[in-house]
């Protein structure tokens, strides 16, 4: 039985490809970007997060806890992490809610059957399922599974990736994805293995040899102060998309600070504190110079 390790499922999205979607993220991703809204999904593994805000210090995971992983550090309420076995018997006595195993592992039956509760949804409004991350590739066989199970049950399919597989995982499960969402982060080879911990070569080559074979794709451009907005990387992007033989569209997306708080509970640190959104005239902008090169650009997902 094919199974893998999932950490949400997101109904009723509208961000995530065409009308109402089912989003199932996938835990794991070769990536590590600065700016990442979703730090629990980089590790392939489950992974305790506490609320630190939440606890009302009543020491209930203290007494559960067989490993002995939790400890009082003065007032706080601390994990050994060498220790922790993550059981999640400590977020089941937590009356608070402030501890959580993100990441479950599950078959594909029981992920098809929460998408299957959608149906009626995607029906109406032309939508499906997404499968995004993390990278969904990363867990090649659990995808291929899941898109197979939707094809039997015509159920529109989306592919959220950042692009980061060779080839023969992408030559697997092409056939059965009805839209790629394909991030494009970084033109600049030395910026790209910088701020995001892997070259963009493969990135660049898998994107190129989608689009040679006729797939429906829209790029997906995170817009990243300081790092990919400036007019240099902006218009290579350009050029770059221009040259494909396909894409349906260019989505720029930007940058929030959604997800700063998150690192803090997996007890890891934000790379671009000072950061902020980029302005409404910087995304215009953007957008222009986009559609000078004959692109179809739209603000957001």
């Amino acid at each position: 039985m094919v199974t893998g390790i999932i950490f949400d499922i997101k109904k009723f999205s509208i961000h995530d490809g065409p009308g109402i979607r089912t989003t199932v993220f996938f835990k794991g991703c070769p990536l590590n970007c600065w700016w990442c809204h979703n730090p629990e999904s980089q590790a392939p593994e489950p992974e305790l997060v506490f609320w630190e805000g939440r606890c009302i210090r009543c020491g209930a995971c203290l007494e559960v806890c067989d490993p002995g992983a939790i400890f009082w550090d003065g007032d706080v309420v601390s994990t050994d992490g060498e220790k922790c076995t993550l059981c999640g018997a400590c977020a089941e006595a937590c009356y608070a809610e402030a501890r959580e195993i993100v990441g479950r592992e599950m078959t594909v039956a029981q992920v098809m059957a929460e998408i299957e509760r959608d149906v009626p949804f995607y029906d109406e409004s032309g939508g499906g399922v997404t499968f995004s991350g993390g990278e969904p590739l990363a867990q090649r066989d659990f995808l291929l599974a899941l898109l197979r199970a939707c094809r039997e049950k015509e159920i529109h399919t989306a592919v959220d990736t950042c692009g980061f597989a060779t080839w023969e995982t992408f030559d697997n499960i092409r056939e059965y994805v009805g839209l790629f969402l394909y991030d494009l982060k970084l033109m600049d080879a030395a910026k790209h293995q910088k701020f995001t911990g892997v070259s963009n070569g493969l990135i660049l080559r898998n994107l190129q040899a989608l689009s040679q074979r006729g797939h429906d794709i829209f790029l997906r451009v995170p817009i990243i102060p300081g790092i990919n907005d400036d007019d240099e990387e902006v218009r290579r992007i350009g050029a770059f998309a221009a040259a494909l033989p396909r894409l349906e569209r260019v989505d720029i997306l930007p940058y929030h600070r959604a997800g700063v708080e998150k690192y803090g509970r997996l007890n890891e640190v934000y790379e671009l504190p000072e950061t902020r959104p980029p302005s409404d005239e910087r995304m215009a902008e953007i957008t222009q110079m986009l559609r000078g090169f004959g692109l179809q650009v739209k603000i957001g997902g």
